[in-house]
C-alpha cells in the first residue's frame, strides 16, 4: 500500500528532514506517526501525498512511485489519498455542505450525484443536521468533522491525517479519533501524525512509528512490515 525505501529528503543545505527512512504500511492498516515538533512527521505525510519528492529513496503508494510518476497522474493519485489537516481550512463563506460538494465539483463529479454524495458524507460524520452551517458556527470538533467528510469525498484508499485532533478538547478528540477508527474499520488505511502521548497510550493495539530528527527511532509493526 505504502513503503518507503531508504528516503531522505533535504531542503536547501539544512539538515535533511528525513534520513533513510524505511518502512511499509499495509493495506487496512492504521498507524500512528510519532515524535517531536520537526522530526519529519508532516514531511512523511506530504511525501505520501506527492506534494514533494524524496532527495534519495522511492515512495511508493499502491501503483504510484515517485521515481516514475508523471506530472498528469498527481491528481489521480491525491483522489486516492484523503488529507486531513489540523487548522481545517474550510472556506468561511460556503456551508459545511458546500465544502463537501466542492472537492466533488472540482473532481468533476457529475451534478446529480453531488447532493446524495454530500448528504451520504455528512451523515459518515454525524453532521447531517449542520450542512447548512458556516464554519464560523461550527464547534471545533464539528468543523474537523466537515474536514474528514471533504477528505472522505473522493473515496480514498488511504487517509491522511496531520494532528488532527490538536485544537480540540478532550471530547472532541474521542469523537474525532472515533470517527477515524470507523473509518479504517471501514478498510480504508489510515496514517495520522500525533503527538498525544496519552491518545497512543489508551489504543495499545494501534502501530507506532516514532521519528526523531528525520530518523525512524521505533516501529512497534517492524517485526511484519514486509508482510
Amino acid at each position: 500500500m505504502i513503503q518507503f525505501r531508504s528516503v531522505t529528503k533535504q531542503f536547501d543545505r539544512s539538515d535533511p528532514a528525513l534520513t533513510d527512512v524505511s518502512f511499509h504500511v499495509r493495506k487496512g492498516e492504521f498507524v500512528f506517526l510519532t515524535g517531536p515538533s520537526g522530526a519529519g512527521k508532516t514531511t512523511i505525510l506530504r511525501l505520501i501525498h506527492m506534494q514533494m519528492m524524496p532527495s534519495e529513496g522511492e515512495v511508493r503508494v499502491s501503483k504510484f512511485s515517485s521515481r516514475k510518476i508523471r506530472r498528469r497522474e498527481i491528481p489521480d493519485l491525491r483522489r486516492r489519498v484523503g488529507y486531513v489537516f489540523q487548522d481545517f481550512r474550510l472556506l468561511e463563506d460556503l456551508s459545511a455542505a458546500e465544502n463537501v460538494a466542492f472537492v466533488l465539483e472540482c473532481t468533476g463529479t457529475p451534478r446529480a450525484k453531488i447532493e446524495p454524495r454530500v448528504q451520504r458524507l455528512l451523515g459518515q460524520v454525524g453532521l447531517v443536521a449542520r450542512g447548512r452551517s458556516l464554519p464560523r458556527e461550527l464547534s471545533g470538533g464539528e468543523q474537523q468533522r466537515v474536514v474528514i467528510a471533504r477528505a472522505l469525498a473522493t473515496e480514498p484508499i488511504v487517509l491522511l491525517a496531520d494532528e488532527p485532533t490538536g485544537n480540540l478538547d478532550e471530547r472532541a478528540t474521542a469523537g474525532v479519533f472515533d470517527l477515524f477508527r470507523t473509518i479504517n474499520a471501514a478498510g480504508t488505511s489510515v496514517v495520522m501524525a500525533t503527538h498525544d502521548a496519552e491518545l497512543i497510550r489508551r489504543h495499545p493495539s494501534i502501530r507506532v512509528i516514532e521519528l526523531e530528527a528525520g530518523e525512524v527511532v521505533f516501529d512497534s509493526g517492524s517485526a511484519g512490515a514486509d508482510a
